[in-house]
């Protein structure tokens, strides 16, 4: 009965997604490992190693389908070792004395890294389609609202005007630095480790960097330079990578949920038919999809201190550190996996934009929002620092005798003798004051080298994600 909820029957559809869960589920992971006992023997082989007929049975036995995981788990248990029934039961499934040849002069750790990178490598596609999938409907979001005029807010309160679509342009802007950062990190990440009880490669004797080298790119892996057994910093450049697509997508997420706010009401997540606020106020139109995004990213943050805890290793292997990636590296992927999910469902769901309040919203400080626009304008006059002691004074004098702002400017001699009869009226449009945020929106949405190759639309986006369902499932 599983008791974790991304496994829970109850839990399971919104803090875990299909995709990544497959990925790290147990037997898609002791695939992997046969996949490189599998790639090891036929190099050998190839190399005059071990015999042809042994590499090809090994090669032949090596499906997870036909290994019992209930009997590897129990064995595993009484062994006190994870892969050691796993080379039992494979040298079994071999014809003749084939199964004398399994697993050879390889440590367990070189099969389990290894198997670990080609799971991380179907994640890594599987998190790409969708942060892709969400950045091509921000994207169109975004364009569709250069020129919506909102309330820009600091430290919590109205600052000045500034458009919709340039509020989610830096969140698009953003993620493309993710992608950008997945693109470099890749060759480091994609690359395994074959090279014995102590990394020395003594095991595979004078063609051990060879041997490594022709087995790993057989995987489509690269080879390292030397051993990473204890050396996890590839570990944490993909867990960094997903701890800052996490707190990106958590910051999309807690903006939504306060600009849904009642008070605000500029932003509304989707509400189709039969969908439920509260079980006891019917009235409620709760942000639950968003309030789940920022709980996933807070979790998966989390596993980044179990992971840098991991990678104080000591000597050449260190068991105590390196079991803790065991448990957190799939679960912080398979939290990711949601809430990429949940995310990009939001979104295609489509996020009710509600115009006029943001319209309305700008007039809540009778013009104040404008004082800085007043303040330069004033300033071309008199003088910046005075200025700004004079627009300060009247904005304070409007707020504590709640005054229109424009009333409060015209009361003092010194401001309205500076402008000519309805100059200081035309400040205060607050949707004439949005800056260059049009422009800068068009300036994201433009070609650049260094990420054009993931600019695509929603429905290619959506088109990959199928197809790396069909991978990982297929």
């Amino acid at each position: 009965m599983p008791s974790h909820a991304t496994e829970s029957r109850l839990y399971a559809g919104v803090y875990s997604d299909p995709d990544f869960a497959a990925i790290f589920c147990d037997r898609n992971q002791l695939q992997k490992w046969l996949d490189v006992e599998r790639a090891l023997a036929l190099t050998q082989a190839e190399m005059g190693m071990i015999p042809d007929e042994a590499a090809r049975e090994i090669a032949r036995a090596a499906n997870a389908e036909s290994f019992d995981l209930d009997a590897l788990g129990r064995q595993s248990r009484e062994t006190g070792h994870v892969l050691v029934p796993t080379i039992r039961a494979l040298a079994a499934l071999c014809r003749g004395d084939s199964g004398e040849f399994v697993h050879y002069g390889a440590t367990t750790q070189d099969i389990l890294d290894t198997g670990l990178v080609l799971q991380i490598r179907d994640a890594w596609q599987c998190a790409l389609a969708r942060l892709r999938s969400i950045r091509a409907q921000l994207l169109q979001l975004a364009l569709r609202h250069k020129r919506t005029p909102m309330v820009a807010r600091t430290h919590g309160q109205q600052a000045l005007p500034t458009t919709f679509g340039y509020k989610v342009a830096v969140w698009v802007d953003e993620i493309d630095r993710h992608l950008e950062r997945f693109d470099q990190a890749y060759t480091r990440v994609m690359t395994g480790n074959l090279t014995g009880a102590v990394g020395t490669l003594a095991s595979f004797g004078e063609h051990g960097l060879e041997l490594q080298r022709r087995t790993l790119a057989r995987l489509g892996l690269a080879a390292p330079q030397t051993s990473w057994h204890s050396a996890r910093d590839r570990i944490l450049d993909v867990a960094g990578l997903l701890v800052q697509v996490a707190v990106t997508m958590g910051r999309i997420a807690n903006e939504v949920y306060h600009l849904q706010r009642t008070e605000i009401d500029e932003v509304r997540e989707a509400a189709p038919p039969g969908k439920i606020g509260s079980s006891t106020m019917p009235h409620k139109q709760n942000p639950s999809t968003i309030d789940l995004i920022s709980a996933l990213s807070r979790l998966i943050r989390a596993q980044m201190v179990a992971l840098t805890d991991a990678a104080f290793q000591q000597h050449e292997r260190d068991g105590t550190a390196w079991r803790i990636e065991w448990a957190a590296l799939p679960e912080i992927f398979v939290y990711t996996g949601a809430l990429l999910a949940r995310m990009d469902e939001a979104l295609a769901a489509g996020l009710d934009i509600r115009e006029q309040r943001m319209r309305d919203n700008l007039d809540l400080l009778g013009g104040r929002i404008l004082s800085e626009r007043v303040m330069l304008a004033l300033g071309e006059r008199v003088g910046k620092q005075t200025a700004h002691d004079l627009v300060h004074e009247a904005s304070m004098r409007a707020r504590r005798d709640e005054l229109a702002f424009a009333d409060a400017l015209l009361a003092d001699a010194r401001i309205r003798d500076a402008f000519a009869p309805g100059a200081l009226q035309a400040l205060l449009d607050p949707v004439t004051y949005t800056g260059l945020a049009a422009r800068m929106v068009e300036l994201v949405a433009g070609e650049t080298a260094a990420v054009a190759r993931h600019r695509t639309t929603a429905t290619e986006a959506a088109a990959q994600i199928a197809a790396a369902d069909i991978a990982v499932r297929g």
